[in-house]
């Protein structure tokens, strides 16, 4: 919600700079997101005359002029502006002046040999207009030498605040008004409603839909003069970012911001018949005001007249019956959409306006004749015409709710003492009524003793969003200020807390503990994907029925896709080496599965003068991150299968998984598929991985007390050996073999040597393992160890792998 300070103040009796305004909005709930004055971007561009104007000698289109700037030193400037002649007073650029629309720094050049200090300046370089054809032309009047900004009254900071969805109150420049007020920073001015003396019945309106539409009002104003708004009109909808249309459009626009009202003009020239609101038929279109065609369905309101629909309710006008700039007769709506009706027509067309902000949330529904008046008003001001009696078809819900309300409330629920009569002020000046005594006199005893009595509170017809006494109680305490709201500690059990972490919290605490120690820094990405992207990762099974955008619609089903946008995030700025790790959530039809997933691209080890080039990721650092945390999350890693390549997101060949058996996964790694990466905008190895926590088999509870740590007592035995396997047969299989051949006295086997060259036949590869061997009471014999010697290269041979000679 955009507004300027002049604007505020027509609404706002205030003496507060900008300052202390700012610091109120945020301190009463309405968060100042930003605050520009155009008048600081314009403050390099005076108003100059131009003296004299000659052809350009090496240039048809372009003049030579001589430009007072109020200096007393004319300044010579190039100009290609048709309309630059001496005598003209427009707007110059001094060198170091910044250029509005695209950011340029004026400074003193050569154009086509002839030296050109500073600009002359079109009103869409300045960003005050589209006008493009010729330099701006000021007033004779205009003060040469004067700041263009401060003469042209540009001097007026545009305030953005974000108002959340329960203010339907502050959708309007008058309801931030009334906050303020009601915060102690002036007073709020009266608003003036004009009295319509009608020519002739009011137009042929009515609603057929009561539920979507439960009041139509209309009045019709007949010869009208369309054309360009007044300037102050103009000026305030172009600072917070309006286009102004024609007088008729903009007035709409006006009211909408300035009360929170919104409107729609219809040119009666092209109605046929009278307008009704009511329920869509299934195949009807409409072409709306932002020139795309929309199909109704019988759960939305529409306005139409008997040949066709011109309007979707509350959310956008058709561009057909919009008013043009020979428009003559015209018919002013003001109607009351349900909210409820309005938020489920938006999602389903994924339509998006001003007026569906603040229908949706709820406008007020007693302003509907105090709207068509203030709106018909500035028609005929503007516009001229003679304007016809109200119809009023249906009635808005007008019913007011009322709250009992004891002062005390406030400090039992909020913890704040506010006087009882400091309540009842900003109550009633946030347009409540308040009646009733809050204490009444009793006496016991013969002493009076003070009893806590109650308010009547009647609620505004403009604040829906208020149910109950603690609603009363947050808007005291907000306009007191959240910072009186005291910091009392929770009370706390004496002794030792229990712990409160889940077992799948605490796996969780692990595994994030051992990636950050490993180097890896955490991400979080939204839960959402878009479709492109679901797709890219298998696709999802979930899909939003009202995303907050389109780009984040499916659930996710993958963690790699948000770790990979953030990847080139982090490229495009400049990280050579990107190391990120997420513990989230993935989303199927059978629920949510815990899961890890990490990403490592770009220097693996940087450039040096041991290792020379830089060393980029491979999949074996994938792997490595892999069962590190699978370890960290207590998977049995020592028993984990490795088994061919992983899903269609890694390249084939450089990838696999760890599994459990052949039907356990969990996890795969690799190199990303290139197809993948190009997607997101990566080059080079870039691998990852997932780690399917969900999957990972739970310990076995085996009592509350574990077993003493009895280290053996003699020293282990250490044996290698040798195989020539077949190329195929994976090393990993072969360790397990080994391992196996002796549960007993072997306790690991690892592979530490891989070759394939001179010696080793083609199609085959010879791979040396490491097995450890642990005594239990005595020293193994030499018998002992030829006898498991002999066990594990049976074991082996079971592969098809023979001891190497």
């Amino acid at each position: 919600m955009k507004f300027t300070l002049s604007w505020l103040k027509t609404h706002l009796d205030t003496d507060a700079d900008l300052a202390t305004i700012l610091k109120t909005l945020n301190a009463i709930g309405l968060e100042v997101e930003g605050v520009e004055n155009p008048a600081e971007r314009l403050a390099g561009f005076k108003i100059a005359r131009v003296l004299t104007a000659d052809k350009h000698p090496q240039a048809d289109k372009l003049q030579v002029l001589t430009v007072d700037h109020g200096d007393g030193e004319p300044l010579q400037v190039v100009c290609g502006a048709p309309n630059a002649r001496a005598g003209l007073i427009g707007v110059f650029g001094l060198e170091g002046a910044v250029v509005p629309s695209n950011g340029m720094v004026l400074k003193k050049t050569a154009i086509r040999g002839v030296e050109s200090n500073g600009m002359m300046c079109s009103t869409r370089e300045l960003e005050l207009g589209d006008d493009h054809d010729g330099i701006i032309e000021l007033a004779p009047d205009a003060p040469v030498g004067r700041v263009y900004a401060d003469w042209a009254g540009l001097d007026d900071p545009v305030i953005d605040v974000s108002v959340t969805p329960n203010r339907q109150d502050c959708m309007g420049v008058r309801g931030i008004a009334r906050d303020l007020a009601a915060a102690g920073l002036g007073r709020l001015n009266a608003i003036i409603v004009p009295t319509i003396e009608g020519a002739g019945p009011g137009p042929d309106v009515r609603t057929d839909d009561p539920d979507g539409c439960p009041a139509f009002y209309a009045r019709t104003v007949r010869g009208v003069t369309n054309g360009a708004s007044p300037d102050w009109m103009a000026r305030r909808l172009k600072a917070i970012g309006q286009k102004p249309i024609s007088a008729l459009v903009d007035i709409t626009n006006y009211i909408m911001i300035d009360l929170g009202r919104p409107l729609h003009v219809y040119d009666m020239a092209t109605l046929k018949g009278g307008l009704v609101a009511r329920k869509g038929r299934s195949g009807e279109q409409v072409l709306a005001l932002n020139g795309k065609t929309y199909t109704v369905d019988e759960s939305m309101t529409v306005i139409a007249d008997d040949e066709a629909v011109h309007d979707i309710g509350g959310i956008m006008g058709g561009e057909h019956s919009g008013a043009q700039d020979d428009t003559s007769d015209v018919l002013i709506e003001c109607a009351y959409f349900t909210p409820e009706r309005i938020a489920v027509t938006g999602q389903k067309l994924a339509l998006t306006s001003d007026a569906r902000g603040r229908f949706e949330r709820g406008v007020d529904p007693a302003f509907l004749d105090d709207g068509l008046s203030i709106a018909t008003s500035l028609v005929v001001t503007l516009c001229g015409g003679t304007p016809s009696e109200a119809t009023r078809a249906g009635a808005p819900p007008l019913a007011l709710r009322t709250i009992a309300y004891t002062p005390d409330q406030c400090l039992a629920l909020a913890g704040v003492d506010v006087p009882a009569d400091e309540q009842k002020r900003i109550l009633e000046s946030l347009g409540f009524s308040v009646s009733g005594d809050a204490d009444s006199v009793e006496y016991q005893d013969g002493m009076p003793v003070s009893v806590p009595g109650h308010w009547t509170v009647t609620v505004p017809s403009w604040r829906r969003d208020v149910d109950g006494w603690p609603d009363l109680v947050e808007e005291v305490v907000r306009i007191v200020g959240l910072d009186h709201v005291p910091s009392t500690p929770l009370p706390r059990t004496p002794g030792v807390a229990r712990p409160t972490a889940t077992p799948e919290q605490l796996v969780e605490r692990r595994v994030r503990r051992t990636a950050a120690a490993r180097g890896l820094a955490e991400a979080i990405n939204w839960s959402f994907l878009s479709e492109k992207e679901a797709a890219a990762v298998g696709g999802g099974d979930w899909t939003l029925a009202n995303p907050i955008s389109e780009d984040l619609k499916v659930m996710r089903p993958s963690l790699l896709p948000g770790l990979l946008s953030a990847t080139k995030r982090n490229v495009d700025r400049g990280a050579a080496s990107v190391r990120l790790f997420e513990l989230g959530r993935r989303y199927f039809k059978q629920g949510e599965r815990a899961t890890v997933g990490f990403v490592l691209a770009g220097e693996k080890v940087a450039r040096g003068w041991q290792s020379g080039k830089a060393q980029p990721f491979d999949a074996f650092d994938a792997k490595a991150e892999v069962i590190a945390l699978l370890a960290a999350a207590g998977a049995p890693v020592a028993n984990l299968q490795g088994f061919g390549e992983a899903s269609a997101a890694y390249h084939p060949g450089q990838s696999g998984t760890l599994r459990l058996g052949p039907k356990m996964m969990l996890a795969e790694y690799g190199v990303l598929h290139p197809s993948l990466a190009r997607q997101f905008g990566l080059s080079g190895a870039v691998v990852a991985g997932e780690i399917f926590l969900d999957a990972i088999p739970p310990k076995r509870k085996s009592g509350a007390l574990r077993a003493p740590y009895a280290p053996p007592a003699l020293q282990a035995v250490k044996r290698d050996f040798a195989f020539l396997v077949p190329a195929d047969v994976e090393a990993d299989a072969l360790v397990r073999a080994v391992r196996g051949a002796d549960k007993k006295a072997i306790v690991d086997a690892r592979l530490f040597d891989v070759f394939v060259g001179p010696g080793v036949e083609d199609g085959q590869k010879s791979l040396a393992i490491e097995v450890t061997l642990q005594p239990g009471d005595k020293s193994f014999s030499q018998e002992e160890l030829e006898a498991i010697s002999a066990s594990v290269v049976k074991a082996a041979g079971k592969l098809g792998a023979t001891l190497r000679g």
